[in-house]
């Protein structure tokens, strides 16, 4: 089967289950008010088109600024990591996407903590979607381009399928957009196939084929036509949408945490340092393999005494985990964290917590502003060009500098940049934060998200049988009134990852 047939026969499968879900469906004029009221009162369904030339050349644009950023840390084709390309690339798409270098240590931390792996992670970040912000701008205001966006209400056929469609909700239609569209310059999540129309006998059916293009919406995605009864399948569904709407409440949270913290401008990076601490009779540190293609640029003795001179002030709770064993009583913050410790310790000066905003913005592909997520990565490589810059290793080969925390001048040079690169990254945190607002206020009933503020802090459990539910009112890691388990979790130098690693309750 080629490429295209391929997946045009899997899109297929997508737009059949849309129409039977549809079927039961009136006509948008019958179902309006109905519709309307299932939303927001500062949301009331409508349907913007963009053009099909706008869209393209935005899409187009996004493409190359992700690979002018990945370039440097991309495989060539014929790097081994790619030598079954060709096989795939009739499989899925075809591309001159390649994997990232494993072994680039300002690159392969997208593929180690944000599972960017092979040709799909590059690609994953290549695709393009419109902004969900349009469809919560107040219905007076002018759009950015008011020449590139129209209201289709009058395009009677186009408005009806696409209304169809989004089951009465509407969203974003991008005009012409096609099959081989979604998946290849489009994000395949959140993309629903609007098909076009034809009259057969008398009678009209919906076209296996041909669109009037894609439409996203985060309501549309998150099945927000459906009403939320108080019986025992409305309760279910309850259940099920906050445990969905979980992990969008605690990073939520963590934003909001960081943007309102007082920076640390005094932990110099040497959580790289800490990886690597190998004192006179301790065990081998367990996290040496990482970036064991580089050689250290400092001798061991150097390591050890970098990091006793002061101990370490790591905040960063997800980095403790990589501690060598000995360097755990050294941390400032402790040699035991628990995840929703994140609440308290996170701050505005982290590296890490830069390079996370990736992690955190990836979490809504389909439903961002694709000029964030451009500057969301150049944060993250930014921040993670200084921390391999600070760290032991010599990764000068990868065109990385040296900036010396062993020394006193050293630790100046990394503070002065560490603030550059906070002053950088708080805008875009802040942006983040405002696109995950709009986000969970187009996506989920308010319903669902009312007192979610209050939910910071501690989880608890109700039972046994029912593990991740907490007792309402019960404080519970930024996750609203529902905890997931991994919040639940605590961090040890060398120790398990936080889903193997759950802290027992009684």
């Amino acid at each position: 089967m080629t490429s295209s047939s391929w997946k045009k026969a899997a899109l297929l499968l997508i737009i059949h289950q849309l129409l039977h879900l549809a079927s039961s469906l009136s006509s948008p004029s019958t179902t309006a008010h109905t519709d309307t009221a299932m939303l927001s009162p500062t949301i009331s369904p409508k349907l913007i088109t963009i053009s099909e030339k706008v869209w393209r050349k935005q899409a187009s644009a996004h493409s190359q600024r992700i690979r002018r950023l990945l370039q440097p840390g991309l495989t060539p084709l014929e790097h081994n990591i790619d030598s079954g390309k060709s096989k795939r690339r009739q499989q899925h798409y075809v591309d001159d996407w390649t994997a990232l270098d494993p072994v680039n240590p300002i690159y392969n931390f997208l593929i180690e903590y944000y599972g960017l792996k092979g040709a799909k992670g590059p690609r994953r970040l290549a695709r393009w979607a419109p902004d969900p912000k349009l469809l919560y701008a107040d219905d007076s205001k002018n759009c950015n381009e008011p020449s590139s966006w129209s209201s289709v209400e009058n395009e009677q056929e186009v408005y009806n399928a696409a209304m169809k469609a989004s089951h009465g909700l509407g969203g974003i239609l991008l005009e012409n957009a096609n099959l081989d569209d979604l998946g290849g310059s489009l994000h395949l999540r959140g993309g629903v196939p609007v098909p076009m129309m034809m009259v057969e006998e008398g009678e009209r059916k919906d076209t296996e084929q041909q669109l009037h293009g894609v439409l996203y919406n985060p309501a549309v995605f998150y099945n927000r036509h459906l009403p939320l009864h108080n019986d025992h399948d409305g309760n279910e569904r309850k259940h099920q949408l906050l445990k969905t709407i979980a992990p969008f409440q605690w990073y939520t949270s963590i934003l909001k945490q960081t943007l309102n913290s007082d920076p640390i401008l005094h932990c110099y990076g040497l959580h790289e340092w800490a990886m690597q601490y190998h004192p006179e009779g301790a065990d081998p540190p367990p996290s040496a393999k990482y970036q064991s293609s580089l050689n250290l640029r400092v001798s061991r003795q150097v390591i050890n005494d970098t990091v006793e001179r002061k101990g370490v002030r790591c905040t960063h709770v997800d980095a403790l985990r990589f501690f060598a064993p000995a360097a755990g009583p050294l941390n400032h913050h402790g040699a035991s964290l628990q995840r929703m410790d994140q609440l308290r310790l996170e701050q505005k000066g982290c590296v890490h917590a830069h390079m996370d905003l990736l992690k955190i913005g990836l979490k809504l592909q389909g439903f961002i502003d694709s000029e964030l997520m451009i500057d969301i990565l150049e944060i993250a490589l930014a921040a993670r060009k200084l921390d391999v810059e600070a760290s032991p290793y010599d990764a000068t080969e990868y065109g990385a500098g040296i900036v010396p925390i062993e020394t006193n001048e050293g630790r100046k040079v990394y503070r002065d940049r560490q603030i550059e690169l906070m002053q950088r990254a708080e805008p875009v945190r802040q942006r983040l934060l405002d696109a995950y607002d709009v986000f969970m206020k187009i996506a989920f009933d308010e319903t669902l998200l009312l007192g979610s503020d209050e939910y910071v802090g501690g989880g608890k459990r109700t039972s046994k049988d029912d593990k991740n539910v907490v007792v309402s009112g019960v404080n519970n890691a930024g996750d609203g009134p529902y905890v997931a388990p991994e919040r639940l979790a605590k961090a040890e130098p060398g120790g398990l990852p936080w889903r193997k690693n759950l802290i027992e309750k009684s």
